[in-house]
């Protein structure tokens, strides 16, 4: 039987059967392969997500690779069969936002797959075809359902545009933090430093293609080109923002809880640091995520701990907020 995760409400889920959506006019039906469970994810499921980002009840499910099975009137039937990933931001198209490709700041509303329309925790997924990216032939699927993260990060490495020979840093070692570390080495830095809470993550971090890994309450430089933050803890922009050199450049990525410490506005100023910040990941940051992981410069399956079937969803949830370092990221497979 055809299943799928439905949260009813908060703290509220079953597994129930799932009929596949026919796609409509410039829709394709997908057959998902594995979807992965992030931090959102359990916020959805605990009721902790701001409203307006979550639309109950819902099929979870943002991160997630397939195969095209149908598709719409209007949809290239070269997809078909294709292996593929999707972007999550349901986009209007026609503000100027969205002809600018800046997708994920469209002024019609928040809509994304997974929180607030149909997601992937399900045998399949339908929706339109523009949003899907395909994949190589020979690409690993498993790998592949981790490439909408991935694609978070490259937005980041876009705007911190660093150039051969600079030196560049990553602050956070999680799964988004590994992701920082494999784009920025596939720019040729001079130095690539990576600074985290966790000694265990310095092994996976040189792998990644480090050359240097410091715990935070070690000493730190202050003299680097570019930094990409991706811990999201209440210390990490203080922390990414004083590894800076005067004029370097600092890329957000990381959402703290309430109270975090702010960067200071004069310290900004007088050093003259560059700030950007990144929330989802528009079109360009896909297409470039697809090249490099095709061109075998994105790695993602050192990172995946654990794969689980659909029904066990509950075990999921509690492992990935567990806080246990042998757990890294999470996969279901429908």
């Amino acid at each position: 039987m055809r299943t799928a995760v439905v949260i009813e409400a908060p703290g509220e889920h079953q597994l129930v059967e799932h009929t596949p959506r026919e796609p409509a006019a410039g829709e394709a039906l997908v057959r998902v392969h594995a979807v992965g469970i992030c931090g959102s994810d359990r916020e959805v499921y605990q009721g902790n997500r701001p409203e307006g980002y979550v639309r109950y009840p819902l099929t979870p499910g943002h991160e997630w690779s397939g195969t095209v099975e149908a598709v719409g009137s209007g949809v290239p039937v070269s997809l078909l069969g294709r292996k593929v990933v999707g972007e999550g931001f349901r986009n209007c198209q026609v503000c100027d936002r969205c002809h600018a490709g800046e997708t994920t700041l469209c002024t019609a509303g928040y809509e994304e797959t997974g929180f607030t329309q149909p997601g992937a925790m399900a045998a399949t997924l339908t929706l339109p075809a523009r949003l899907l990216h395909a994949l190589p032939d020979d690409a690993d699927l498993t790998a592949a359902a981790l490439l909408e993260p991935a694609a978070c990060i490259a937005a980041a490495a876009l705007k911190a545009n660093a150039r051969p020979g600079e030196r560049v840093a990553v602050v956070g070692t999680g799964t988004l933090g590994m992701f920082a570390v494999q784009l920025l080495k596939a720019g040729s830095p001079a130095e690539l430093l990576v600074v985290g809470t966790r000694p265990d993550r310095a092994e996976l971090s040189r792998t990644f293609g480090a050359t240097d890994f410091r715990t935070r309450d070690q000493e730190l430089p202050d003299d680097f080109d570019v930094v990409i933050e991706t811990a999201g803890s209440a210390s990490a922009a203080n922390t990414a923002a004083s590894l800076l050199r005067r004029g370097g450049r600092l890329v957000l990525t990381g959402i703290p809880a309430p109270g975090a410490d702010g960067l200071d506005p004069t310290d900004l100023v007088v050093r003259q640091l560059e700030v950007h910040t990144v929330f989802g990941a528009p079109p360009d940051a896909w297409a470039h995520t697809v090249r490099v992981f095709g061109a075998g410069l994105l790695n993602p399956l050192p990172l995946v701990t654990h794969e689980l079937p659909l029904d066990e969803f509950p075990q999921a949830i509690e492992l990935v907020g567990s806080g246990d370092p042998k757990v890294g990221k999470v996969l279901l497979r429908p």
